[in-house]
C-alpha cells in the first residue's frame, strides 16, 4: 500500500516492490507469545484483531478478510487506507468468534489482550499472537518484529525490509528539514483532547517517542506513561513546561475550539500565548511501524508551516 501523499524518494522503490509477485514461501514454523505456529503455505484469508496488525497487512499488500472495529479505523488511523468490502468482526476487546469463523480464515493475528480467547481462536485457524503494547515492551521494536514475521509468513520478506528502510530514510529526511530550519531546539508536547479540560499526553515510553527521537526533538512531558505510552492530565499540567510547543493530534470533539477560546486553562498556556499550537491529522498512537513515519511527516510539515492558537 503506497498511501502517503508527501512521498519521499525511497517510497517510489517501495511502490515498485509492491507490484512484484510475492516470493514463493515454504512451510515454516514461527514462535509467538502463546507457543508456535506452523503454516504449510502462505495464508490467503487473514483476520486482524487489532489495528496494528491491520496496518502491517495493508503495508504488505494484503487486504484482510476481516478486521476488528473496522469503521473506527478510518477515523483514528486513516493510513494505510482500509479498502471497502472488508468484514467487521466486532470490537477489538471482544470480537465475535462466530463472525471470525464464518470468514474461514487461514490465519488470525491478535495480541495478548485476547489471551482468554486464544484457545478458541486456535480452533478456528492458526493464530499468531504478538503484543506491540504491554508492560516493559519497546513498541517500535515489537512492531518491526510483527511486520518482519508477517512478511516471512506471506513470502514478502523483501517488501517488509523495503518498508522498514523507507521509514528509516524518511525519518532522517524529516530530521534534516527541521534542523536546517532551526526548529529542532524546542520541546514538543503531543496531545489528544479528551474534552475541553483533559488531554492524553504522550510519554517517552510510547510509540510516538520513536518519531520525536529520530527527528531530534525532545519530549516536553518528562513523566512515565502507562504501558500504552500516555498519561491523562488536565491542561494545567502542561503549564509548567514554558518552552514547549503543543501539537494536537486529530480527531477532536465537535465544538472544542469554541470551548477552548473561553477556557482560562487553555488560554493561559505559554504555547497558546505564543501561537505555538499545531494541529495535525490523525495518527494512531497504538499502531505498528507506519504511524512513526506518518507522524514524522505531519509533524515536520506543521512545524515548518507555523503554529496557531486555535484548535479545529
Amino acid at each position: 500500500m503506497c498511501t502517503e501523499q508527501r512521498a519521499s524518494r525511497p517510497l517510489a522503490y517501495l511502490c515498485l516492490l509492491a507490484l512484484i509477485i510475492s516470493q514463493p514461501a515454504h512451510p515454516g514454523t514461527w514462535s509467538h507469545e502463546k507457543g508456535t505456529l506452523t503454516l504449510p503455505r502462505p495464508p490467503e484469508r487473514i483476520v486482524a484483531l487489532n489495528w496494528a496488525a491491520t496496518e502491517a497487512l495493508l503495508l504488505l499488500g494484503i487486504t484482510p478478510v476481516g478486521v476488528a472495529d473496522r469503521d473506527g479505523y478510518s477515523a483514528w488511523v486513516q493510513a494505510p487506507e482500509l479498502p471497502g468490502g472488508i468484514a467487521n468482526v466486532g470490537t477489538r476487546v471482544a470480537p465475535s468468534l462466530e463472525a471470525i469463523a464464518e470468514l474461514k480464515p487461514d490465519l488470525i493475528v491478535t495480541s495478548a489482550e485476547m489471551a482468554p480467547a486464544a484457545e478458541l481462536l486456535e480452533r478456528i485457524a492458526p493464530t499468531y499472537v504478538i503484543s506491540v503494547y504491554k508492560e516493559g515492551s519497546a513498541p517500535f521494536t515489537k512492531a518491526r518484529e510483527m511486520l518482519t514475521t508477517l512478511g516471512q509468513m506471506l513470502g514478502r520478506e523483501d517488501l517488509a525490509e523495503a518498508i522498514l528502510i523507507d521509514i528509516d530514510e524518511t525519518l532522517e529526511q524529516q530530521r534534516t528539514r527541521l534542523a536546517e530550519a532551526g526548529l529542532d531546539r524546542q520541546p514538543v508536547a503531543l496531545v489528544n483532547f479528551l474534552d475541553d479540560r483533559h488531554v492524553r499526553i504522550y510519554a517517552h515510553n510510547g510509540l510516538y517517542q520513536t518519531t520525536l527521537k529520530a527527528l531530534g526533538l525532545s519530549n516536553a512531558w518528562p513523566h512515565e506513561g502507562n504501558y500504552w505510552g500516555f498519561s491523562v492530565v488536565g491542561l494545567e499540567a502542561i503549564a509548567p513546561y514554558h518552552d514547549s510547543r503543543i501539537v494536537v493530534i486529530s480527531p477532536t470533539l465537535p465544538g472544542l475550539s469554541d470551548h477552548l477560546a473561553g477556557s482560562p486553562f487553555w488560554t493561559y498556556l505559554p504555547a497558546v500565548k505564543r501561537n505555538q499550537v499545531y494541529q495535525i491529522e490523525p495518527v494512531w498512537p497504538f499502531g505498528g511501524v507506519y504511524p512513526v513515519k506518518r507522524l514524522a511527516i505531519l509533524l515536520a510539515d506543521a512545524l515548518l508551516e507555523g503554529g496557531r492558537n486555535n484548535v479545529r
